[in-house]
């Protein structure tokens, strides 16, 4: 099934500022909550279905992805945001709403309850790992061609000692009698209602009595670790690439997170590029250009050639189509533009002065057009 536009959920135009998207997803995520719809299955799969579009259009970076490949952005590997799997709604929400109600306290203190059905939720120990940053730089014939990059990295991994769990042994994990699992404790003065973090499991909703002593407890620890990722043919510079499940291990079991790639394609010796299309100068002789013939160029995928006719000037450009690089995302393949540069001899001895000189007086003032209409502008200017 697909999924609805991201910005028609929240009701919101596609340059909605920061603001309005907050502004919009609070009223829906009020008028859908599950505290608010008991039972109601459509109910919580639109709450669901904001708090998706929330996250995803409040992050600067995961929009800029979602613009520009849409869903599918965080469906595979080619770029964008979106983790390893969206957020807990009911998690998107208490950040957005924070203390916004009962002085402190979160939505379900607003309703007179810590859940749907009012007999509170056990926050879960597994937190998601954190995503990695990666600067690679690569040539313009391998941002052309595509390549595949052995990234060497520094990370989380999950602890072989206790497997993630963060206990020794067989211990597990315990809830916390302090918070009741709650993984906050709430004090009331009046009708002002105050949660904080709690100071037992510090948010975790368990304590764990014996700990790893290879990750004191943490399920995770450091590894310099080899990451092979496949780079695409079309790749520009700015482009994010998200290799999932990738980035820092979960804490005590959760999902990892990703390794996000950012390119930079390096500057080249003779090719510049612009979007799909390719730009380069090429040195043409004297006579050459004048006489016409055949002219060797480089591409990115070899020699190639292109006929010139007889006077070529100079700044004169040809066209070689599909020797471009191809588009991301469509496949087009650009084209390459050659700009000749016609060379004049700088050194010459007195014989070939004489004989250019008998060749410039025998083709006449008449074999120069450029030259003619430039004299033909320019005679306002001059006393001819």
């Amino acid at each position: 099934m697909a999924k609805s536009d991201y910005y028609e959920l929240l009701g919101v135009s596609r340059d909605a500022d920061a603001s309005a998207i907050k502004k919009a997803y609070r009223k829906l995520a009020i008028k859908f909550h599950p505290d608010k719809n008991p039972d109601d299955a459509a109910a919580e799969e639109k709450f669901k279905e904001i708090g998706e579009a929330y996250e995803v259009l409040s992050d600067e970076d995961k929009r800029a992805a979602y613009d520009r490949y849409g869903h599918a952005a965080f469906e595979g590997g080619m770029g964008g945001g979106g983790g390893g799997g969206f957020h807990d709604a009911s998690d998107i929400f208490s950040q957005v709403f924070g203390g916004a109600f009962g002085g402190g306290g979160g939505f379900e203190d607003f309703f007179g309850g810590g859940g749907r059905r009012g007999g509170g939720r056990q926050r879960s120990s597994k937190r998601p790992g954190s995503d990695l940053r990666y600067d690679l730089e690569i040539s313009l014939e391998e941002a052309a061609q595509g390549v595949e990059k052995e990234l060497e990295i520094e990370k989380e991994a999950t602890c072989s000692g206790c497997n993630g769990k963060g206990a020794k042994g067989d211990a597990g994990a315990k809830p916390c009698t302090t918070c009741g699992g709650q993984g906050a404790v709430t004090r009331q003065a009046g009708i002002f209602v105050q949660q904080t973090t709690c100071p037992e499991c510090r948010g975790a909703g368990e304590v764990i009595k014996d700990p790893c002593k290879e990750c004191k407890g943490q399920g995770t620890a450091p590894e310099d670790a080899r990451i092979k990722i496949r780079i695409p043919a079309g790749v520009d510079s700015g482009t994010r690439l998200r290799s999932s499940g990738n980035g820092d291990a979960g804490y005590r079991g959760g999902p990892a997170g990703d390794l996000y790639v950012f390119i930079h394609v390096k500057q080249h010796e003779i090719f510049e590029r612009e979007g799909e299309n390719l730009y380069c100068e090429v040195p043409v002789p004297f006579g050459a250009a004048a006489l016409g013939g055949e002219l060797k160029v480089p591409t990115l995928e070899g020699q190639s050639s292109i006929k010139i006719p007889a006077g070529t000037q100079s700044g004169t450009v040809f066209r070689l189509r599909g020797k471009g690089i191809k588009d991301l995302s469509s496949g087009y393949k650009g084209d390459l533009h050659v700009e000749v540069k016609v060379e004049v001899p700088t050194k010459l001895n007195s014989e070939q002065k004489e004989k250019l000189k008998e060749f410039t007086e025998s083709i006449g003032e008449k074999n120069s057009p450029i030259e003619e209409g430039f004299f033909e502008k320019a005679k306002k200017f001059f006393d001819f």
